[in-house]
């Protein structure tokens, strides 16, 4: 079998590229700058194709020879929701049987970066294809850059209040979840919210990194009145605004332990490691 997988270059879907490949699954990794195609290759990816979300030609291009497909679209592109489509529509028109969607948590929430997957998901209800979606929570791995400046300064400060229970999911378990919906028929025509166990808030997390970095780490709030710099996406502001007034509420580990058989790994597993592969570690 081989894949089409998209991402294949970022920090986070590059994951997915060791977890087809430990399944057997040949990849052929979409790069849309060449000068980044190592990137997938260095994860055991066998090909690399350049393609274009935003260009149906040569999605079509690339679909040729291959079986399925990993689609993720980059949360608050404008043309979020286009690229999706773009891709579900070559499927189709490529004849390949499958497609994994990595979409996001509680995508009826009001928020951009949640609304530009709905149309993406319906496409695929109403598609020939052999589907599975994936929602996964926040990614445990978007708080390397947090523990780090925790670790370096004594303070965790995050655009919500520290008070907001937030739910979270270590991306390789959802990169497990995404090889096997290639390889395992009973994912076939699902949709999962993957989730690790528990929500927890900024004060709870501060105490995880004070364990991890052997320091005392404080969670503080933001000052009254802050912005966000210029050039951010104008839904960034909306989904902290979000955040701060309700939490990103979940937890429930139910989905994601039947689909790996086994538990998920667990926020606090997640920034104990952290501790002891950053600096100073033993």
């Amino acid at each position: 079998m081989k894949i089409l997988a998209t991402g294949a270059t970022g920090t986070f879907a590059g994951l997915v590229v060791p977890a087809l490949v430990r399944h057997g699954i040949d990849v052929r990794a979409v790069v849309h700058d060449p000068g980044k195609r190592d990137i997938p290759l260095r994860h055991g990816a066998g090909e690399t194709v350049t393609a274009d979300l935003g260009d149906p030609a040569s999605l079509r291009a690339a679909f040729d020879g291959v079986d399925g497909a990993f689609l993720i679209t980059p949360a608050f592109a404008p043309d979020a929701t286009k690229m999706g489509l773009n891709l579900v529509e070559a499927a189709q028109s490529a004849g390949i049987r499958k497609i994994v969607y990595n979409g996001v948590y509680h995508p009826s929430l009001p928020l951009e970066n949640h609304a530009s997957t709905r149309p993406i998901e319906a496409a695929l209800y109403a598609s020939t294809l052999d589907f599975t979606i994936l929602q996964p929570a926040m990614y445990m791995q978007g708080l390397d850059g947090a523990y780090e400046q925790a670790r370096r300064t004594g303070t965790l400060v995050m655009p919500w209040s520290k008070h907001a229970k937030m739910t979270y999911v270590d991306y390789r378990d959802v990169a497990e979840a995404a090889a096997l919906a290639f390889v395992d028929d009973r994912l076939s025509f699902g949709t999962f919210e993957l989730a690790a166990p528990g929500t927890v808030d900024r004060v709870r997390l501060a105490e995880l990194m004070t364990e991890a970095a052997g320091r005392a780490v404080t969670a503080e709030d933001l000052p009254t009145g802050f912005t966000l710099p210029p050039g951010q996406p104008a839904g960034l502001g909306a989904m902290f605004a979000e955040y701060d007034r309700h939490g990103f509420h979940g937890g429930n580990a139910l989905v994601l332990r039947t689909i790996l058989r086994r538990e998920p790994r667990t926020l606090a597993a997640y920034i104990a490691e952290l501790g002891a592969s950053g600096p100073g570690a033993s």
